[in-house]
């Protein structure tokens, strides 16, 4: 069951083709707040509960005893602390997250500062009197609310209608931007994974046009942060690296699966058949010969629906 897959339509279909070939039947279902979403072309939507709603969990444990499911992926920032609850509340459920301490570090982009700083991984400086900055929300996504200030009478007046604890500032760095797909086995605890690749468009803090690179110092940083941080299962993290000295800076880390993940899957990386074999506790040795300078492009394809069919 995916927790807000909405949009994942070509990730179902990467699960439900390979799982297939694999001599599995594999069958979505997909937890969302009403059944008009793409997935429904594909999966069978559950029509839930808003991720504050006190009565979330109880409504997905039972979803999950009525049909019998048995791994659950969250594609949203607020699901990946639903999945990982539920990782501890039904051992045998297969929930391929991290646990919710990490899940929670991660949310917040102030804890996760002071968490680099303290383990020594390079992230621009929260220096207010160096412009430009950046200030982002503590616990936003999706590039909302962000705001670029680019002097001291811009921060002052961000100040004046902001309380600066629920922001993490931080000196702008114009360059380029690395998203990091990587997974680590839950069951055997080796890294299956890690595809650095350029973030060359991005709509909603999504990547709708990027290119898979091999890049060595994003690489070697990223098996580092996963290592020390104790993450787990699907990980995306994200880069700069400055377009004027070249220093690279890790800015942040979601541990669930990104939206553009299906660019690795498309570079050769059996995503569906690492999932599954580490839901059997088996062994996937890490996957290094994917397809470099791959470009993947979203486009748009509308799905109907008709409102006397049913």
């Amino acid at each position: 069951m995916f927790l807000g897959g909405a949009k994942r339509v070509s990730m179902a279909e990467h699960f439900i083709r390979k799982g297939r070939a694999a001599g599995a039947d594999v069958q979505i279902f997909s937890y969302e707040l009403h059944a008009e979403v793409p997935v429904s072309e594909v999966a069978t939507i559950i029509p839930g509960l808003k991720w504050n709603d006190s009565e979330l969990l109880p409504h997905i444990k039972r979803v999950i005893a009525e049909n019998n499911i048995e791994i659950v992926i969250p594609f949203l920032d607020p699901a990946t602390f639903v999945a990982a609850q539920l990782q501890v509340d039904i051992p045998q459920l297969f929930v391929p997250v991290s646990d919710e301490n990490v899940c929670r570090l991660f949310f917040s982009k102030i804890q996760a500062y002071s968490w680099c700083v303290e383990h020594k991984i390079p992230v621009p400086a929260n220096d207010l009197s160096s412009f430009p900055l950046i200030a982002k929300p503590d616990k936003g996504s999706a590039s909302k609310g962000i705001v670029i200030l680019h002097n001291g009478a811009e921060l002052e007046e961000f100040l004046s209608r902001h309380d600066v604890r629920d922001y993490l500032v931080q000196k702008f760095i114009k360059g380029t931007e690395y998203t990091v797909d990587a997974y680590r086995s839950c069951s055997i605890g080796n890294i299956n994974y890690l595809v650095p690749r350029v973030r060359l468009e991005v709509q909603g803090g999504e990547s709708i046009r990027t290119r898979t690179i091999k890049h060595a110092q994003i690489a070697k940083l990223s098996r580092l942060i996963i290592e020390k941080s104790g993450l787990m299962g699907a990980i995306t993290l994200q880069y700069l690296e400055d377009g004027i000295t070249g220093e690279v800076y890790f800015m942040e880390v979601n541990p669930r699966f990104g939206g553009a993940v299906v660019t690795t899957i498309g570079a050769g990386v059996n995503v569906a058949h690492v999932v599954l074999n580490d839901f059997l506790k088996e062994k996937t040795e890490e996957i290094t010969d994917w397809e470099e300078n791959l470009l993947m492009m979203r486009r748009f394809r509308e799905i109907y629906k008709h409102a006397n069919h049913h």
